[in-house]
């Protein structure tokens, strides 16, 4: 079940292959998350030290957290991959010019995970070309979807 989806990361970016993580939350946060008060919108994930961060994700604290706790809704939270996993990222994107792009966070038997996407930038024709061909689909939809009525009419005559 998703909870917020980073609609504008497939619309910056070519994802070819997409892990599932998990992150390193504290309480306040899960709470935050499971009422929906998350924006993955301007998030971008880095890798430091062989380990894998996801910087800008905003978790606005409820009204409710705790008053012994100061939240950070911006601060910077850790990734949980696997190890061959980070090594595999760590080599595509350092050497072939990829990047991790977070698209959406979801429940996985009732814990909190994070799809990231390992992805190439589009240039702004090819946002113009996928824009262009999801148009066209839309219009053979309404088209095929006209021509099934009219010939559902021509048979009922």
């Amino acid at each position: 079940m998703s909870i917020v989806d980073n609609r504008k990361a497939r619309h910056d970016y070519f994802i070819e292959e997409t892990y599932e993580a998990g992150i390193v939350l504290q309480g306040w946060e899960v709470k935050a998350i499971r009422a929906g008060h998350v924006q993955l919108a301007e998030s971008y994930v880095i890798i430091r030290d062989g380990e894998i961060w996801v910087i800008g994700m905003h978790i606005s604290p409820l009204p409710t957290a705790s008053s012994h706790i100061v939240p950070d809704a911006a601060r910077t939270r850790k990734l949980l991959f696997r190890q061959e996993e980070i090594n595999k990222l760590i080599g595509r994107v350092e050497q072939r010019g990829y990047t991790l792009v977070p698209l959406n966070l979801h429940y996985t038997r009732g814990r909190i995970k994070m799809d990231v996407g390992l992805g190439r930038g589009k240039k702004q024709h090819d946002k113009r070309d996928t824009s262009r061909d999801r148009d066209w689909a839309r219009e053979q939809e309404r088209l095929l979807k006209h021509n099934a009525v009219r010939r559902r009419a021509e048979l009922a005559d």
